[in-house]
């Protein structure tokens, strides 16, 4: 199981041996790396210390700032940038699904571009958004991409339209999503030091139907990284990125 994988074909490539399946939670595209400023699309594009600035933007909450600066940064290859962030995704894309092995159940992160996938993902890999599938005689259900936030990523979703997914999902005996549920102490990143959007719908929804694990990443640095709601093993699976270790379900 992984998540947050953020261009990290290296380590994706061997993060399924000895597993019956591998289980992906999104997050594969590497845009701007918050530990390492040099690596991602946008340092390629715009060097280091444009990233520099960003980041610190970011993370001081200065979002508007944040977004003026990238507006101008952008205004430079305004007619070219469709297509720059389409073929640098397409090329991370290309290396991280070619990583997969078989069997591979996928579902999108907030930074993914959903419509890319069918090109790339394998007869070997199974991609699922507010569906479910047996895998090893337990029935899993998956929900992609996130909540609208002032970061913009490309795959954030209404509140409305993530609560129908969940919906559509129903009971199962393992919940796999991106976003956790909306608990404080998983939603908060210490590191960036603020919360995260977790979803209310994907609380309410483990607290009804009572799954035995909650599975999901996207928050990077947890203050927990591990807890029960109700009946339920709400669990981080990690970032992926940076430990390169996939987090084992065992039966």
């Amino acid at each position: 199981m992984v998540s947050d994988v953020h261009g990290n074909a290296r380590d994706l490539a061997r993060a399924g041996e000895g597993a019956d399946a591998l289980i992906c939670l999104g997050d594969l595209v590497l845009f701007l790396d918050y530990a390492d400023h040099s690596r991602g699309i946008f340092p390629d594009l715009f060097g280091v210390a444009n990233a520099d600035r960003i980041v610190a933007l970011r993370t001081a909450r200065r979002f508007a700032e944040a977004r003026e600066f990238g507006a101008r940064l952008w205004a430079g290859v305004d007619g070219e940038r469709r297509e720059l962030i389409e073929r640098a995704v397409r090329k991370q894309y290309a290396e991280l699904f070619a990583a997969f092995p078989t069997p591979t159940y996928a579902t999108y992160g907030n930074v993914d571009v959903p419509p890319l996938w069918p090109e790339y993902a394998g007869p070997g890999t199974t991609v699922l958004d507010g569906e479910r599938v047996e895998i090893g005689g337990r029935v899993f259900g998956f929900v992609g991409g996130g909540l609208r936030t002032p970061m913009n990523t490309p795959y954030e979703i209404s509140d409305e339209e993530y609560a129908a997914k969940i919906e559509a999902v129903g009971e199962v005996d393992v919940l796999c999503t991106h976003i956790p549920p909306e608990v404080p102490e998983l939603v908060y990143d210490t590191v960036a030091r603020r919360f995260e959007r977790g979803s209310r719908a994907l609380l309410d929804a483990i607290r009804r139907t009572r799954p035995r694990y909650a599975l999901f990443g996207h928050v990077h640095q947890p203050l927990v990284r591990r807890m029960r709601v109700g009946a339920t093993e709400c669990v981080n699976v990690g970032h992926f990125a940076s430990t390169g270790r996939p987090w084992a379900l065992e039966w």
